[in-house]
């Protein structure tokens, strides 16, 4: 039942992030927002989802990862309640951020539950992963289809549908999870507060820029803002008493490709929803309902990529099958590219199916070579680190995409902006995998996984 629950939790996730881009349209439409502010209502989850996950994980390896699931949770639906109550843009965008604030804190809660429940060379770890990376995974996919559906009634429903699952999780939480607070490390609020600023300005630049121009006033402020922030950042990171990533953690390979695939995962497969929504809607003219059953068949292929991943992974070594993955959805994200102006059949369709199955393996594939060689007391923040990069991503990927079609670009142009990122996560695995890794895949350990 906790793994049950905690799946049920990372679905919640990931399936806020998704979920509201059908219903951008009729958000924006009730709510006075153009296309450059109605990305935000992406942004503003991403941002502060990325900013705040190392504080999370600090604060689950101090007080206790269940304590922290059950506070999140609670916070999560609330803010969930408000956006679906939300009478204007600046209401509904203060509701997102308040969702990736405490999805900032619930994230790496799960991460380090898992990371305590089961032992970190056991094949249950293993199970237990790959069970939690398809759910995950999935939820992303479904929450485009799912927003379809409930779109249909009213776009507030993309919230208040998080109600009833938070109240279920909360009450799990209360009976299954138990864990002690575990002391030590500071909370590392000032790095928080500095990175989050500069992936604000980040976006933001990069937002202004497609509106008032790369030259205005505001624009060039913003963009000063982001360097000067980023530069505090990286001060803090390297002399500060509490850095936000962990300096033990930094030594450690694995965590470091994990972090630049999850990063390139939201570059590539990780943003298709939000380009795919648009076209649907704003290009084809698609309604919600249409637009959301037309991600059936890549949320199917999503499932199938997550499910095959562990016994790929058993047999040719996490990295030939991360690289693989991005190598696969290159192909699929090309496809895209070159042929999604034509019939959704003939077009779109292949273009879903390859790039589908290529983000569950990768999905899954990311957080399995990303954990692989951390202590089980750092589960938690290595959890964030990755997840970290993941939104972080996510976030000014959007900005670029709406950046490139704000400014005369094609679908195609867009589309191939995401394939490139999954070639440089193809060839970025390759070259840096851990040699026993892929020449001997069955002696190897993964989470627990082994050739045995």
């Amino acid at each position: 039942m906790p793994l049950l629950l905690l799946s049920l939790a990372q679905f919640l996730l990931a399936l806020d992030y998704s979920i509201v881009y059908v219903a951008l349209p009729g958000m924006s439409r009730d709510l006075g927002l153009e296309l450059p502010a109605a990305q935000w209502v992406v942004s503003a989850y991403a941002v502060p989802f990325a900013g705040f996950l190392l504080v999370g994980g600090r604060l689950a390896d101090r007080v206790g990862a269940g304590r922290l699931f059950v506070a999140a949770m609670a916070v999560f639906g609330l803010a969930s309640a408000g956006g679906g109550l939300a009478s204007s843009g600046g209401v509904l965008l203060a509701a997102r951020f308040t969702q990736g604030l405490a999805a900032a804190l619930l994230q790496p809660a799960i991460l380090g539950l898992l990371g305590t429940m089961f032992s970190t060379r056991s094949s249950a770890r293993s199970r237990a992963l790959s069970v939690w990376g398809a759910v995950g995974a999935s939820g992303l996919a479904a929450g485009v289809v799912l927003g379809g559906v409930l779109t249909r009634v009213s776009w507030r429903w993309t919230f208040f549908v998080n109600v009833p699952v938070t109240l279920l999780c909360l009450a799990g939480g209360l009976v299954w999870l138990r864990s002690a607070a575990a002391g030590g490390a500071r909370v590392p609020l000032p790095g928080a507060l500095l990175g989050t600023g500069a992936a604000l300005g980040a976006v933001l630049g990069l937002t202004l820029a497609g509106t008032a121009g790369w030259t205005a006033p505001a624009t060039l402020a913003t963009l000063t803002a982001f360097v000067l922030l980023t530069a505090g950042f990286v001060a803090h990171e390297r002399t500060g008493r509490a850095p936000l990533v962990d300096r033990s953690l930094r030594r450690i390979r694995s965590l470091r490709v994990g972090a630049a695939a999850t990063a390139l995962y939201m570059a590539s497969v990780g943003s298709e929803f939000y380009l795919v929504t648009l076209l649907l809607q704003t290009s084809r003219g698609y309604a919600p309902l249409r637009a959301g059953l037309a991600f059936l068949p890549l949320a199917a292929l999503v499932t199938l990529g997550s499910a095959v991943t562990g016994r790929a992974v058993r047999r040719f070594g996490t990295a030939a099958v991360l690289s693989g993955g991005f190598a696969l959805a290159a192909l699929g994200l090309g496809w895209l590219a070159a042929f999604g102006g034509a019939s959704y059949a003939a077009g779109l369709l292949p273009g879903l199916l390859l790039s589908g199955f290529a983000h569950g393996m990768i999905y899954t594939a990311m957080f399995l070579l990303g954990g692989r060689d951390v202590p089980a007391a750092q589960q938690s923040s290595a959890g964030a680190v990755l997840t970290t990069s993941q939104y972080l991503a996510g976030a000014v990927t959007v900005a670029v995409l709406t950046l490139v079609l704000g400014g005369g670009g094609s679908f195609g142009a867009a589309f191939a902006v995401t394939a490139l990122a999954a070639l440089v996560g193809a060839v970025l695995v390759a070259v840096s995998h851990d040699p026993v890794d892929l020449a001997h895949p069955g002696e190897h350990k993964v989470y627990g996984i082994t050739g045995k």
